[in-house]
């Protein structure tokens, strides 16, 4: 048995890239981002008016001239066909060029009109108010993206305000997922006393979900170690095959057994966590990734969000996820030597990790109302009020 780092390690030094591909910018949200990002021309491409108002030659103000006439009207997406000269104005809307020789903005809330001329009623104009400058945000040919990003909605803005319709994004890996059990039936069938339904395939499922991942294939088998290996050589062949339950050490438990028979290497099988202890880790021939993880609801929520989770991060080339770091708002005594896992909520006046009661990781709510996952290290048999616990967000 390896301690949590050591087994995260391991993780990370199977992680490579799925490869590449193009898709419509419209497809993009969730997906990271692989090609880095440059600016086609300066943002503002233009002197922008950032107020509706009147356009002037700071040089009229700056002569005691008050009052203008104006010399056209401008809205935003309008060039100008005109030039000022002294006593001239511009009539401006949000968003409008700014052309020369105008250089400053007066609000339309400070211009008051009298005779058709607009007096500006302030004290004080400044050279180049309320304008945003070209080139101000972003120079052309400069870079705004250079690393693998998620794709998010401000992404999203960023990408199609630079023109790129179509971007290049890290391609999705396959997976696959076999779930076992004798006592477990699909979510639609009828249980008995001693039977319970297949979550795990829907909780795994939704996980994936965050990266935009449809498994290719999602199966239950019974514990029939000759069913299991047939399931395993036809999904071996995926990127990822990702299997729950029968990990441990029962007699029908056969999973280890099926997977070195099927040709994969063990890299690690058993961590010293709770919940996941018995989670196992390897690679087949072909390069596929092979994730076996617990069966109890909360050991294979923990053990994606630690394992899997991580191992998506790195292929797709991104930073881990983020660890917070909270205190603790109750006295907590670990039960195991383990490192462990606990669901907390998490408060924001002030900040501070709720521990979240619950029986074992067999418990289908010991997550319900989680916000994020605490680790309580091996070495802290109990943590006191206030102290600080990493928390990793659900």
């Amino acid at each position: 048995m390896i301690s949590l780092q050591e087994a995260k390690d391991l993780v990370l030094t199977q992680t490579h890239s799925f490869g590449k591909e193009h898709i419509q910018l419209d497809n993009a949200v969730g997906r990271v981002l692989s090609q880095p990002i440059v600016a086609d021309r300066d943002y503002p491409p233009f002197n922008r008016a950032t107020m509706d108002g009147i356009a002037i030659n700071i040089a009229d103000w700056e002569n005691g001239i008050q009052s203008f006439t104006v010399a056209e009207i401008i809205y935003a997406g309008g060039i100008s066909t005109k030039s000022i000269s002294a006593g001239e104005c511009y009539k401006i809307m949000t968003g409008a060029s700014v052309p020369s020789p105008a250089n400053a903005v007066v609000r339309i809330e400070d211009v008051k009109e009298e005779d058709n001329r607009l007096n500006v009623t302030v004290s004080e104009v400044r050279s180049f108010q309320n304008i945003a400058l070209k080139g101000k945000d972003i120079k052309q040919q400069s870079f705004i993206i250079n690393e693998p990003v998620v794709c998010t909605p401000s992404v999203i803005t960023v990408l199609a305000s630079l023109g790129y319709h179509q971007v290049e994004v890290e391609k999705l890996p396959s997976i696959a997922i076999i779930t076992t059990g004798d006592e477990v039936v699909n979510v639609n069938e009828l249980v008995n006393e001693v039977q319970i339904r297949n979550s795990n395939a829907h909780l795994l499922k939704a996980l994936l979900d965050k990266w935009k991942i449809k498994p290719t294939a999602c199966t239950h088998v019974k514990d029939d170690a000759a069913v299991l290996s047939e399931a395993v050589k036809k999904y071996q062949s995926n990127d990822i095959l990702i299997l729950s339950g029968a990990v441990s050490a029962g007699d029908a438990d056969f999973v280890p057994e099926v997977l070195i028979n099927a040709g994969a290497k063990k890299i690690f099988h058993k961590v010293a966590i709770r919940p996941g202890k018995p989670i196992w880790f390897g690679q087949f021939e072909n390069g596929a990734t092979v994730f076996a993880l617990p069966g109890n609801p909360f050991s294979t929520l923990a053990t994606f969000k630690v394992f899997i989770e991580s191992f998506l991060y790195s292929c797709f080339g991104l930073k881990q996820p983020a660890v917070i770091t909270l205190p603790i708002n109750d006295t907590r005594v670990k039960k195991s030597n383990l490192d462990e896992f606990f669901p907390v909520t998490i408060t924001s006046s002030p900040a501070a990790a709720v521990p979240l009661n619950f029986n074992t990781s067999g418990d289908i709510t010991a997550a319900l109302h989680a916000d994020a996952l605490a680790l309580q290290p091996v070495e802290k048999m109990e943590l006191v009020k206030g102290e600080v616990v990493n928390c990793i967000l659900l």
